[in-house]
């Protein structure tokens, strides 16, 4: 299962329409190419398979963020580590 969590963008790269995201702490690269927005430095986006997909409301980010921290709290360590690989790892659907 692939969860879509609500990542801020850290710095963007023009020269390869990328940007540096951070999810929940966890630091990674995603393709612009497919947004259909203009995003900054700041804006919250939602990444599947390493491209940013859409642009939320910040609100919502955060409060999506409030309920993963939740249910994040009630795993165990090991629970925890393998669900943020695993959504590195998403298949193309």
């Amino acid at each position: 299962m692939c969860l879509s969590i609500p990542s801020k963008i850290k710095s963007i790269d023009e020269e390869m329409n990328t940007c540096v995201v951070d999810t929940m702490g966890v630091e990674r690269s995603a393709s612009l190419d497919l947004i259909d927005k203009e995003v900054v430095v700041g804006d919250y986006v939602l990444i599947h398979i390493g491209f940013a997909m859409n642009k939320i409301d910040e609100e919502d980010a955060l409060e999506s963020l409030k309920v993963y921290r939740e249910i994040i709290d009630k795993m165990e360590e090991e629970e925890r580590l393998a669900a943020i690989e695993e959504s590195d790892n998403c298949p193309n659907r």
